[in-house]
């Protein structure tokens, strides 16, 4: 077969190009292909040298042109080895000839035709060689449509192999000749160090024993890209292209899902000295330039590691890289931040950017004012404690925002009077004058109300302030709504002591005014987080008894039919709750999602609400159980001692745990105080009470290791988009059903709220359910054809998902895909069509975690609702505002924190701002593939996943 392939391609490639088909042209792409650095340019470009491309099959001894000849050919190395000559001054015999580089495979030269410059040096054939020569204007047109590309192959040839300026650059530093700059290359200012050079003296332990577990399994294995190689005329040892290190590091771990994160993986260790370029001019880019460890350009590298190097290595690495994972997205950051203003690519200012988005200092600014910033903010680093940064008097020229540690100010004669911290900004002064006329970042619950009340209603409030709104979102959390209503009630009745009779005309406007923007306060506060202000007994009491006053107020005809709305959107709300009351869900004792036991079933947006019952069980150590009814809103504590009492643990309450035990046979211990217990579990946990001192005999039930049970059904008879339809109905359904608050209670701890997470705790079991279903049904498959067609719908069912902007779906789908269990299937993935290959790693990159998300916060930005959102993003989000900021400074409410909280809440409000409405797909087995979808087959304990793999496809030994 490969005789006959070289046949054909030869065949091809000797026709003149008028001469081509289609054919041909893709048998010479894929030859072209398979040439480093060629096999980088996109399709469209690698088609169009295979239409104008000549063959050539050159004897040893041939000069295709001599310096000073008019160029009129580029050439790129397909075999063979090529001489670069330099001509000297004449003697009488002949002229002094230098051999100033070879060319190998894959080598590009004649460039300057671009430009109708003459040939600056000689090029003779060493050995037998075949190229492929582009005349000069149909590379002109291809190098057009190409030109980065194009320009970043010419240059790195130049620099891989010695030919031209870059190589006498190249020379001139590794030599260490102390030569001055070429005048054409900008120097770097103090402000604008180097991004090549560390910004450490020395590397962390961390990264150093990082730096040579790579760098060990990296030399262990001979066919890798760690080579001694030959630039500009001289041996560098142990060094690998860009290209290549990520290559071999995304090959390494399938936690490195895309090239943009292996190479911030390689810049981590950049930026800390590990790893250098050989010309210490270029950061870590995933391109031809040329990389080596610290250790092999000091010369301290030792020998070849042992085989307990080896092993020592890869057991470091399984534990460390996700560490330096986590750490290369910031070093590319700071990368950026190092280079020039002029030298950030469009693709780079965005990035700083999406970052300067999330910090704190910078939350009052305008979009304009940040993408400014974006184009000049530097990254400084000071290794040193004590460096100055400034002295007090001296002209202010600099912004600082603290990223890491910690800085004094010292003033005269006071001694230090301030120490700034992580996230803390210093310096601005007059630098910012685009603050907005009403920022409230910190007081006291009943002062901010007061403002709240005095300036952000009847109109007063501008288009952009989020004030009001971030108040009615968070409230619950530093202003419970008891406290909130007793508030609201003293201004309401300020004139309660007072006689109107004998009041000023000014004073009875001013308690009418108080009236008034306490009922707006009421109807914004309906509006804005609806149900729960409904499903609050003293709320609903409270709305009552405003009504009846109103009503009975003739100077307030205004508020009272603003009052009337509110109560006739109350008394829907009772009568649908009336409609719905004595829900009764189950858990059944497979596994499977919960469902409604009994009750209404007609409406499909289901609520689950606290007092709803459920049924489910709970077991022992020797896995006898009980089955108990609570509602939804039962407390650990409680659930425990009745379990206890029914499989008569003779223990004490508090001599009781009440635990999950995980299929993978993790235990989690709940606290007594907390809630919506049965929602909570994983999708095969179990719900186990223990005595305290046998914590450790707990283990999952032999049915935990197994598949969920589901409809019986065979997914790949299914329509693809029918099934992404009903899935796309079914989880719009439960994302419905999660209020904002839903995720406040999750993120500061349901018991703080007394109050029960259960609809988003569905909710996130269902992208759970579906990841995990994809990776069960692929590892299931023992066919290696039906296997790779699995995969093949599965990756078309993302792409509807993604269509229908279920991007919560989407993301589990390719979650699943990506699992080690189905990414390590070589002869699947190997068996998959390229298109289906090329689209899924499109979708990869989408889901790529590097810069806070910042390809899919990208993508969903420019969406229209309904969205049905990446929840764990949202609620990783609600962490990190919750953990990286304080809720209370020197006893205030830090309301910047409640703004960034309030702006992730708002996202989900924004989402299902229109209602979702699709064109159904054809009505053929819709009932069959509704019960499909609501239950899917799965297995989580990844340990038995990945056995499951290696049944199928046996590790190649």
């Amino acid at each position: 077969m490969t005789n006959k392939m070289a046949m054909e391609w030869i065949t091809a490639i000797d026709k003149r190009p008028c001469e081509r088909n289609m054919r041909d042209c893709e048998l010479i792409s894929c030859r072209l292909r398979r040439v480093e650095p060629l096999c980088r340019l996109p399709g469209s470009a690698l088609q169009q040298l295979a239409m104008c491309g000549f063959y050539e099959d050159l004897e040893k001894g041939v000069t295709l042109f001599r310096a000073g000849e008019q160029g009129r050919y580029w050439y790129a190395v397909l075999g063979g080895q090529l001489e670069v000559r330099y001509h000297g001054a004449e003697t009488k015999d002949s002229k002094l000839s230098v051999t100033l580089c070879n060319l190998g495979v894959g080598a590009t030269f004649g460039e300057s035709i671009l430009h109708d410059l003459p040939r600056d040096s000689t090029v003779v054939t060493k050995t037998t060689c075949e190229l492929l020569r582009v005349e000069q204007e149909d590379f002109r047109l291809i190098f057009e449509k190409n030109k980065e590309l194009m320009n970043d192959i010419i240059s790195n040839c130049k620099l891989k192999n010695g030919f031209g300026q870059s190589m006498q650059t190249t020379s001139t530093v590794q030599s260490g000749i102390n030569q001055q700059p070429s005048p054409t290359k900008k120097q770097l200012s103090p402000d604008h160090p180097n991004p090549a050079l560390p910004i450490t003296e020395a590397p962390s332990p961390a990264m150093s024993r990082m730096g040579w577990a790579l760098r060990t399994l990296l030399v262990s294995d001979n066919t890798s890209c760690l080579k001694d190689r030959k630039v500009g005329g001289k041996f560098i040892r142990k060094c690998a292209p860009g290209t290549e290190l990520v290559d071999w590091l995304q090959n390494l771990s399938p936690i490195v899902h895309t090239r943009t994160q292996a190479a911030g993986m390689w810049q981590a260790l950049m930026e800390e000295g590990v790893l250098s370029h050989v010309a210490k001019e270029q950061p870590f880019k995933d391109k031809c330039f040329l990389y080596r460890f610290k250790v092999d350009e000091d010369g301290t590298a030792g020998g070849s590691p042992s085989s307990d190097d080896v092993s020592q290595a890869n057991d470091h690495i399984r534990e460390a890289l996700p560490g330096l994972l986590h750490r290369g997205p910031d070093a590319t950051l700071r990368m950026i931040l190092r280079k020039p203003s002029h030298e950030r690519t469009h693709e780079e200012l965005e990035l700083v950017y999406e970052e300067l988005l999330h910090i704190a200092a910078l939350s009052h600014l305008s979009t304009s004012i940040k993408r400014e910033l974006a184009s000049i903010i530097v990254f400084e680093a000071h290794a040193h404690a004590g460096t100055v940064l400034f002295n007090q008097g001296d002209e202010g020229r600099s912004w600082y925002i603290l990223l890491k540690g910690s800085v004094d100010v010292v003033i005269h004669g006071k001694g230090t009077v301030a120490t700034l911290k992580e996230g803390d900004d210093f310096g601005k002064l007059a630098l910012i004058n685009d603050a907005p006329r009403y920022t409230v970042m910190s007081g006291t619950p009943q002062k901010m109300l007061e403002h709240l009340l005095e300036t952000r209603l009847g109109g007063q409030a501008g288009p952009n302030d989020p004030f009001l709104d971030d108040f009615l979102l968070t409230h619950i959390v530093f202003m419970p709504t008891p406290i909130l209503i007793d508030e609201l009630a003293s201004t309401y009745h300020a004139d309660t002591e007072v006689d109107m009779r004998t009041a000023s005309e000014e004073d009875q406007e001013y308690f009418m005014t108080c009236k008034r923007r306490v009922v707006q306060f009421i109807q914004r506060w309906v509006l804005a987080v609806r149900h729960a202000v409904f499903d609050d007994p003293l709320a609903v009491e409270f709305i009552e008894e405003i009504a009846t006053d109103v009503e009975s107020e003739g100077l307030l005809q205004e508020e009272a039919s603003i009052i009337h709305h509110v109560l006739t959107q109350l008394s829907r709300y009772q009568e649908d709750r009336q409609m719905n009351a004595s829900q009764k869900w189950k858990l059944p004792p497979n596994g499977q999602p919960i469902c409604l036991f009994s009750g209404n079933t007609h409406s499909t947006k289901t609520v689950i609400r606290p007092d709803d019952d459920i049924i489910f069980r709970v077991y022992c150590a020797d896995h006898t159980y009980c089955t108990l009814r609570f509602p939804m809103s039962a407390s650990a504590e409680i659930i425990k001692a009745c379990a206890a009492d029914k499989l008569q643990l003779a223990r004490m309450p508090e001599d009781l745990l009440l635990v999950e035990v995980k299929s993978n046979g993790e235990r989690m211990v709940y606290k007594d105080n907390d809630v919506s217990i049965p929602t909570a579990l994983s999708l095969n946990g179990r719900v186990f009470v223990s005595p305290k001192d046998h914590l450790d005999a707990l283990t999952p039930l032999p049915e935990q290791e197994l598949p969920t049970e589901a409809i019986d059904m065979d997914f790949e008879a299914l329509p693809t988009k029918d099934v992404a339809y009903h899935m796309t109905l079914f989880d719009w359904d439960l994302f419905w059903a999660v209020h904002e608050y839903e995720l406040l209670y999750h993120t500061f701890g349901r018991h703080h709220f007394n109050k029960i997470t259960s609809n988003l705790d569905v909710f996130i079991r269902r992208f759970n359910e579906i990841q995990y279903w994809v990776v069960t049904e692929i590892v299931s498959t023992s066919n290696l054809t039906k296997r790779m067609s699995l995969v093949k719908k599965f990756i078309k069912l993302a792409a509807f998902c993604k269509e229908y902007q279920n991007l919560n779906a989407f993301f589990a789908i390719v979650m699943g895909l990506s699992n080690m269990a189905v990414s390590r299937l070589n002869q699947t993935w190997d068996k998959l069509p390229s298109k289906f290959r090329k689209l899924f790693s499109e979708y990869e990159a989408l889901i790529d975690p590097s810069r806070n998300h910042r390809a899919y916060r990208m993508s969903v930005g420019k969406l229209q609702p309904p969205v049905i959102p990446f929840m764990p993003l949202l609620l990783k989000d609600m962490t990190f505002a919750h953990e990286g900021n304080k809720t209370s400074l020197d006893g205030l409410v830090n309301f910047e924190k409640m703004h960034m909280m309030a702006q992730t809440m708002r996202t989900v409000r924004y989402c299902r701002s229109r209602h979702l409405v699709l064109d159904p797909p054809s009505p053929k087995n819709e009932n069959e593939i509704r019960q499909y979808i609501s239950c899917f087959r799965t297995i989580d304990n990844q340990r038995v996943l990945n056995a499951m793999s290696q049944k199928v496809e046996p590790r190649r030994s």
